[in-house]
C-alpha cells in the first residue's frame, strides 16, 4: 500500500483522535466520475485531512505511446480527457510536428485553432454545468449539455466520429472540412451567446449557488504558482499566464487581438466558475475570427515530405503513392525522426497539456510522457478542502474539473 494512503487510513493520533473518523469519498460517488477516490479524515462535518487517490483505470496511456506510431497514438490520447479529445490530439501532434520540424499549412492552423476553441467551450460547459448540478442546479446542467450536443454535431460532421474524433494527423488533418461544417460553426457562433446568457441568469445571482461557492476553496496566487496550477484555476487566482498569448502556436499569433486572457483575484470556487464562463465568450470570438478568415489551400503539408500520409487518389492511382502509404502504415519507415528529446505543450481547456517525447529515429516514440492538467490539479484538493465542511467537497472538486482518465498512470 502506498505510504500516503497507509498514513491516511491509519488511526488518528492526538488528544482528539476518538472524535475523528475516516470516510472514503468515491469512487462510487457521482461527483467522483466513478473512478477517483478521496480519503477524508473528519471531525464531525469538518474535513481535517484529505488524501487523493488517482483511481482504478490502469489504462497505461503513456506506455501505449511507446508501442503505437505517431498517427496511431492519436486514438489513445482521445481517451485521456475525453471531454475535449480534440485538444489532446492537437497537443500530441503539435509535439510530434515540433520533433519532425513540420510547419503546418495556414488552413490547417486555422482549422485546428477552431477545433481547439470548440473543445474549450465543450469542456467548460461540462465543468460549469456539472458543478451546478452537484450544488443542486439541475436546469443549468441541461442548458449547458444542450450546447455540448451541438459541438458533438460539429465534430461528427468533420470526422465521422462523435465522441472520439481522432481527426488530426502528422502534418495536418484526416480530411478537409465541408461547407456544411462551416455553416454549422457559423450557426453555433450565432446561437451560443443566448444559451450562455441563460446559464448566467440561472447561476450568477442564485443565492444558493453563491453561498456554496463564494469564499470556498480559496487558492492564493502564491499557492497556485508553487503548486504548478495552470489554466483557469491559476488565472482565477491572479496568475496571468496563457500559452495562447505567451507562447503562440497554430493561428493564435495572428488572432491574438481577437481575444483577451480572463483573470480574477479571489481564487475561490466562484472565481473559477466565472473565469470559465467568460473564457467561453473569448473562445467564441476566436472561432468567429478564424472561420471568417479561413485560408484556402490544402490542409496537409506536401506529401513529398514522406512524413505525411498520401491522399487517397495518390494511393489508388500511382505506384509511388502506394509504396509511400505502405512504408508508413506497414513498415513504420519514412518518418526520419531525429534522435532527440522534445517537449510540446498547448493551452488545453484545463491548463497546460504537454507531451515529452524521446525519439530513437523511428515513427514510434522510444519514451512518451504526458503532463495532464488534472493530474497536477488533483494535488490542490488537500490544501483547498482543509477546514471546510463535508458538503464543500463537491463544490471544490467540481471547480477543479478533475477528469479521472487524465489521472491514469
Amino acid at each position: 500500500m502506498p505510504l500516503e494512503l497507509a498514513d491516511a487510513i491509519a488511526p488518528p493520533e492526538g488528544p482528539d483522535k476518538d472524535y475523528l473518523w475516516t470516510l472514503n469519498f468515491g469512487p462510487q460517488h457521482p461527483a467522483t466520475h466513478t473512478t477517483l477516490r478521496l480519503i477524508l479524515t473528519l471531525d464531525g462535518e469538518v474535513v481535517v485531512k484529505a488524501v487523493p487517490d488517482i483511481g482504478y483505470l490502469h489504462s497505461g496511456f503513456e506506455k501505449l505511446g511507446e508501442h503505437l506510431d505517431f498517427n496511431q497514438y492519436v486514438t489513445i490520447v482521445d481517451r485521456m480527457n475525453y471531454i475535449s479529445p480534440m485538444a489532446n490530439e492537437i497537443a500530441w501532434h503539435h509535439t510530434i510536428e515540433k520533433l519532425l520540424g513540420i510547419e503546418l499549412t495556414p488552413r490547417c492552423k486555422y482549422l485546428r485553432t477552431i477545433f481547439a476553441e470548440l473543445s474549450r467551450i465543450h469542456d467548460h460547459l461540462l465543468c460549469c454545468g456539472a458543478v451546478a448540478l452537484d450544488l443542486g442546479g439541475f436546469t443549468a446542467f441541461l442548458y449547458a449539455f444542450n450546447q455540448r450536443e451541438k459541438i458533438y454535431d460539429i465534430q461528427e460532421t468533420a470526422s465521422g466520429q462523435r465522441f472520439h474524433p481522432s481527426f488530426t494527423r502528422v502534418g495536418g488533418l484526416q480530411a478537409d472540412v465541408s461547407d456544411e461544417w462551416i455553416a454549422k460553426v457559423r450557426t453555433f457562433v450565432k446561437e451560443f451567446p443566448k444559451a450562455h446568457a441563460d446559464v448566467v441568469r440561472l447561476l450568477n445571482r442564485n443565492r444558493i449557488f453563491l453561498e456554496r461557492s463564494q469564499g470556498i476553496g480559496v487558492l492564493s496566487r502564491e499557492e497556485a504558482i508553487n503548486l504548478s496550477a495552470t489554466g483557469p484555476i491559476a488565472r482565477a487566482s491572479g496568475v496571468v499566464r496563457d500559452l495562447r498569448k505567451d507562447e503562440p502556436y497554430l493561428a493564435y499569433g495572428e488572432l491574438s487581438s481577437a481575444f483577451k486572457v480572463v483573470c480574477a483575484t479571489e481564487g475561490d470556487c466562484l472565481a473559477r466558475y466565472l473565469v470559465r464562463m467568460d473564457e467561453m465568450l473569448e473562445s467564441l470570438k476566436i472561432i468567429e475570427a478564424a472561420i471568417e478568415n479561413l485560408p484556402t489551400g490544402p490542409v496537409n503539408v506536401d506529401a513529398n515530405s514522406k512524413a505525411v500520409l498520401p491522399n487517397q487518389m495518390a494511393v489508388y492511382r500511382s505506384i509511388e503513392g502506394l509504396i509511400h502509404h505502405f512504408e508508413l502504415i506497414m513498415t513504420n519507415r519514412q518518418w526520419h525522426a531525429p534522435v532527440e528529446e522534445v517537449y510540446g505543450a498547448i493551452e488545453s481547456p484545463n491548463g497546460e497539456l504537454g507531451f515529452y517525447v524521446v525519439s530513437d529515429g523511428s515513427g514510434t516514440a522510444y519514451r512518451a510522457r504526458t503532463r495532464p492538467p488534472s493530474f497536477i490539479h488533483f494535488q490542490l484538493f488537500p490544501y483547498l478542502i482543509q477546514g471546510h465542511q463535508l458538503s464543500d467537497v463537491v463544490a471544490i472538486l467540481g471547480s477543479l474539473n478533475i477528469i479521472a482518465a487524465e489521472l491514469d498512470r
